[in-house]
């Protein structure tokens, strides 16, 4: 079973709730709540817990959802640690045509 971390808009920014978290984390943008929950996600992913991210647009429609499953072997580590998020890309500068 995985572990959720859900990212939304929140009244005074963006809110970052979890599974495994007892109380929710705020953050002033969509981006610092991502980055928090990409650390988390790569933490839990190397004590071995497969974990999913579900980032929610303004208007509560998903966004996006990244999965982040435990590395099995050194040569999978590598190609995931390369793996990461364009900066240019965070909840905040996401934009529906």
């Amino acid at each position: 079973m995985s572990i959720l971390i859900r990212i939304q808009a929140a009244q005074d920014g963006w809110s970052l709730q979890g599974d495994t978290l007892e109380a929710g984390m705020m953050f002033l943008s969509g981006a610092q709540a991502e980055t928090a929950a990409l650390g988390l996600a790569q933490r839990y992913s190397d004590a071995g817990q497969p974990t999913e991210i579900e980032v929610f647009l303004r208007d509560g429609s998903l966004a996006g959802r990244y999965v982040s499953a435990p590395v099995q072997d050194k040569w999978a580590e590598g190609l995931r640690t390369r793996r990461s998020l364009p900066p240019k890309y965070g909840v905040g500068d996401l934009q529906t045509p």
